[in-house]
């Protein structure tokens, strides 16, 4: 976060040039204050044994044991056709339970001489399940001990820091690596200001990198986090405050809808009455767009709570005042799936300068990258002359060439899915700075917003519209009870022959590729044999459906590999009902809406997210009927993924979800990625944990640029705010 020249350093001068390519290609650090922020995950005491019990599946970890016992079996196979096949069983224990580690062929020799039962050693690998039990293949390890091996304890106190590492760089050699460069943090510059640091107590910056890598006690760790956490919290919302005033500066064109124009006569063709909600989301939009400076406001809904009404509804006002508003999408399905409910909605409000069209009504165009030349050609004509007044595109919208009459309003759907960079480069496109309707149906926990979105105001729809119907959620255990996964075929069956349709949902597409095969197409070896299935496919799930259990009904398939018009062709089948079980990938998350679909099937559910489970859950329960989503797993019923089915089963409160997503997930996929897709720069700082920093932290923030916009009394601020944003980033910022 702060670089100064020593901590400027490249690793490859510091450590060596192939430690530093093997960190700066697995950990993303380059520098000796890229290695001192790169902190420790959780420490080990010893003597003290970490929990065995509570691994997480297909994630690299560190833990600290003792052997049980180790086996040497010999086995046939196609290399080895006489039996001469060789794998070494070590099982581990640290009390709270035992875990495999497994060697193959050659590489058995050393560990069958070092891992006698008895010896504690650190071990460091992927969690896989094997024969349904966890395992670590080939797991890397340093003794710990008496045994006249290098013991940690010489570089790390009695607490040993275990380090987020990789494959091809275990924790206790990042730990070796961090001892060499640590004399550096003496001269980290702080970026807090000296009132800030001294009425809150905080550690100053050297002191605290040194005892969050060379902690003595547990209070250095708590002083040590305090501190960072202060840190990350404080240099961000400065970046964030820096923005909103920049924004805040700029100018932009008042948009007011006209009395008796389109959105009034849109209000009048509506078939039922807006919520409470709506009108007050509507009234805080309404506003922004009247005044002379851009509308920057996220837009959170819970599915299905008529956010695409509500931003519809400010598109027309701008078009009313004389001005374009165009949205933006992240997939064709979804581009696709909105231009068709907005012209659905609009009928002929669409069909400016057509015939039948209306008397108030403007053309609604559709611009994708996969467009025919000659629409495409047609559609760039009535994006520059004004003729179209909304547009509804992918990131084809933000290319040179697209050029728009008067941009009035932007509206990026599903925001997660975009970098601050997109959307700053199609706001580019307007003579003065548009107005910015960002939405998301992915509900965000406040911190998360005022942290990820904090340049931005934010409204939250979290009333359903009348007429949506609850939705049913039950855990499918296809490996405990298969019974229950043959019940969830009836079900669907059940529901077609009651004249409605069902979702099934895979996380892969599938391949011609034979699966138990590797890129190169040899069979998978003994030693790949601990690796589990792959996730189940679109293509064959689909095949094996309409074979089997849903023999006789009419299934079609839908999937990101398909041509666009393909895609298009799927879905308007599905939704004029002639299909009655779609098999789709996660193409399907946001968007899509056909209210006769009730049921939804995921597929290996465990591979989802939280929030993802939740997003496609929305797809079923659009219409009057009762929705139904089951959610198929094979994971054992103790496991962790269980849980967090069972979690999403047990309620429809998405912001409820949201929290169990983000404690269940590194902060940094949550944050890097909805940033701008860069490594994230939280590291301490827990967006749900760190609440009041947070808060803190904005409110010093804005006082700070509000009295000294340029920091130009706080150098460190400064160098901690260019480690934080790099040059381009920076760029954007300042675009706003």
């Amino acid at each position: 976060m702060d670089l100064v020249p020593a901590l400027r350093e490249p690793l490859k001068k510091a450590l060596g040039p192939a430690t530093a390519k093997v960190m700066a290609e697995n950990l993303d650090l380059h520098t000796v204050g890229d290695l001192l922020h790169h902190y420790p995950r959780r420490y080990e005491e010893r003597g003290q044994l970490t929990h065995l019990a509570d691994l997480p599946m297909d994630e690299h970890v560190t833990v600290v044991a003792q052997v049980a016992d180790a086996r040497l079996h010999t086995f046939a196979s196609p290399r080895t056709p006489r039996g001469k096949g060789q794998r070494l069983e070590v099982t581990i224990t640290d009390g709270s339970g035992r875990l495999q580690l497994v060697f193959f062929g050659n590489g058995v020799h050393k560990p069958l001489k070092e891992l006698l039962p008895g010896t504690r050693a650190m071990f460091a690998g992927k969690v896989s399940m094997f024969n349904r039990r966890l395992q670590l293949a080939h797991p890397a390890y340093q003794l710990l001990g008496e045994d006249g091996e290098e013991d940690v304890e010489s570089w790390a106190g009695a607490l040993i820091p275990i380090y987020p590492a990789t494959t091809k760089l275990e924790s206790w050699k990042i730990g070796k690596a961090i001892q060499t460069v640590l004399p550096s943090a003496q001269e980290a510059l702080d970026p807090l200001p000296d009132s800030l640091r001294a009425d809150r107590g905080l550690t100053p910056l050297p002191e605290a990198l040194l005892k969050i890598h060379r902690p003595h006690t547990k209070a250095d760790i708590e002083d040590a986090r305090a501190r960072l956490k202060w840190d990350e919290a404080f240099v961000l919302q400065v970046a964030l405050a820096r923005r909103r005033r920049v924004d805040a500066q700029l100018p932009a064109v008042a948009r007011k809808p006209t009395p008796d124009g389109l959105l009034a006569a849109f209000d009048d063709r509506l078939p039922f009455t807006l919520t409470d909600g709506q009108r007050k989301v509507s009234k805080e939009i309404f506003d922004d767009l009247a005044t002379e400076h851009p509308m920057h406001r996220l837009l959170q809904g819970e599915v299905g709570s008529g956010k695409t009404l509500v931003a519809l509804r400010a598109m027309l006002a701008v078009v009313d005042s004389g001005g374009q508003a165009v949205m933006l999408a992240p997939t064709e399905v979804l581009a696709q799936q909105h231009h068709r409910s907005v012209t659905e909605m609009m009928g002929e409000l669409a069909e400016g300068g057509m015939l039948g069209g209306a008397d108030k009504a403007t053309k609604v165009v559709l611009l994708t990258g996969s467009m025919g030349a000659a629409a495409r050609r047609q559609a760039l004509l009535d994006l520059a002359t004004g003729e179209a007044g909304i547009v509804i595109g992918t990131h084809a919208l933000i290319e040179d060439k697209v050029q728009f009459h008067d941009l009035g309003l932007v509206v990026v759907d599903e925001q997660h899915r975009f970098g601050v960079e997109q959307r700053d480069a199609l706001r580019g496109k307007g003579k003065q700075p548009p107005h910015l309707l960002v939405m998301t149906a992915t509900p965000i926990p406040r911190t998360v917003a005022m942290t990820v979105f904090g340049d931005l105001e934010t409204s939250v729809l979290d009333q359903l519209p009348a007429g949506r119907s609850p939705i049913a959620s039950h855990v499918v255990p296809a490996a405990d009870k298969p019974h229950f996964l043959e019940r969830a075929w009836e079900r669907v069956r059940e529901e077609v022959a009651a004249g409605h349709q069902a979702y099934v949902v895979c996380p892969r597409i599938g391949d011609s590729v034979d699966e138990g095969a590797d890129a190169k197409g040899k069979k998978k070896s003994p030693e790949d044999e601990a690796e589990k299935r792959p996730p189940l496919a679109v293509l064959d799930v689909a095949e094996q459906l309409a074979a089997g259990p849903l023999l006789g009904l009419r299934v079609e398939v839908l999937h990101g590999r398909m041509q666009p018009d393909d895609k298009d062709a799927v879905m308007r089948r599905f939704a004029a009902g002639e299909t009655d079980v779609l098999v789709a990938t996660t193409v399907i998350e946001v968007g899509v809406n056909v209210p006769n679909a009730t049921a939804m099937v995921i597929m290996d559910a465990d591979r989802f997210g939280v929030s993802q489970l939740h997003q496609l859950r929305g797809r079923v329960g659009r219409g009057s009927a009762a929705g139904l989503c089951l959610l198929v797993t094979e994971m054992p019923e103790a496991s962790p993924a269980r849980q967090r089915l069972g979690a999403v089963a047990a309620t429809l409160d998405g912001f409820e979800l949201s929290r169990i997503d983000l404690e269940q997930r590194r902060e940094g996929d949550v944050l890097g990625q909805a940033q701008s897709g860069a490594r994230s720069s939280l590291r301490v700082l827990a967006v749900i944990d760190d609440e009041e920093i947070i808060t803190e932290a904005r409110k010093e923030a804005t006082e700070l640029v509000a009295a000294d916009p340029e920091l130009e009394g706080l150098p460190g601020l400064r160098t901690a705010l260019d480690a934080l944003l790099d040059e381009e980033r920076e760029q954007y910022l300042e675009k706003g």
